[in-house]
């Protein structure tokens, strides 16, 4: 009876407080008034219009998903190998080289973002778009091991290493066998990893620079002068998004435990 009650006092403090917010976000996205309110006056979706027009957004948006994929994809590059490294052989100091990768996920965002700001832009003097793309691919890396390294951990390696003994090369045996058995690791991995690309913000705010800003930046930059309806627009495109992509890791790691 009490965990009952504590179960459904939890659920009221989660709708209360995450919940309720987020609905209210959406419907203001949709009201009349020159600022944001609640309840609102009309509808209309004048906001979303303004949003999609707006050169600034568009571009952020753009940008944003240009660095999410790229930073991504070499996140794929170095941390598939790496995972796999891992996993089948006996590394000397194995969890200290899986804590190194996984350390930008522990240290406070704000702290990453300004180390690689001092490094980066101050020591290395890197254009912008090379200084986000590097930071975006430092906080990508982690989501990569941890997904692919597990679907690695729990492979059976007896088909590879019977590929081995009938001439095929270890390289041929890890694209044809090892890859398409985690298949379904990798695309959750790249999923995850680009989702927390795309709506990072403290690497973005330090790298981001005068008319180079992902979107994250330019939203905060935005509503510092402006409180208008816009932001809870950007805001629900920007959860359907996330959302999206959300479901469809979660889909394909159902599939790859069914299979």
């Amino acid at each position: 009876m009490r965990k009952q009650k504590g179960m459904t006092l939890i659920a009221i403090l989660v709708f209360l407080f995450l919940f309720l917010p987020l609905c209210l976000i959406v419907v203001t996205s949709f009201g009349t008034a020159a600022a944001i309110q609640f309840p609102i006056k009309g509808f209309t979706l004048d906001w979303y219009a303004k949003a999609l027009q707006s050169d600034t957004f568009m571009s952020s948006f753009k940008l944003s998903l240009m660095i999410g994929v790229l930073a991504t994809v070499l996140a794929l590059v170095v941390g598939i190998p790496a995972s796999y490294a891992l996993a089948r052989y006996s590394v000397r100091g194995r969890n200290f080289i899986k804590s190194f990768f996984l350390s930008p996920t522990v240290i406070p965002g704000i702290v990453v973002g300004y180390t690689l700001f001092q490094y980066i832009v101050i020591k290395l003097g890197l254009p912008i778009f090379q200084g986000l793309l590097i930071g975006h691919f430092l906080i990508s890396l982690p989501y990569i091991i941890r997904v692919v390294g597990s679907s690695m951990e729990q492979l059976d390696y007896s088909m590879e290493e019977v590929a081995w003994t009938l001439g095929c090369t270890k390289t041929r045996a890890f694209i044809q066998i090892v890859l398409p058995n985690v298949s379904s690791g990798i695309f959750a991995a790249f999923m995850l990893a680009f989702v927390n690309s795309f709506n990072n913000v403290p690497v973005s705010m330090f790298l981001s620079g005068p008319g180079v800003t992902m979107l994250p930046t330019s939203l905060l930059s935005y509503m510092e002068y402006n409180y208008d309806p816009t932001v809870s627009a950007i805001s629900v495109m920007l959860m359907l998004l996330t959302m999206g992509l959300m479901f469809l890791i979660e889909k394909t790691l159902g599939l790859a435990s069914i299979a």
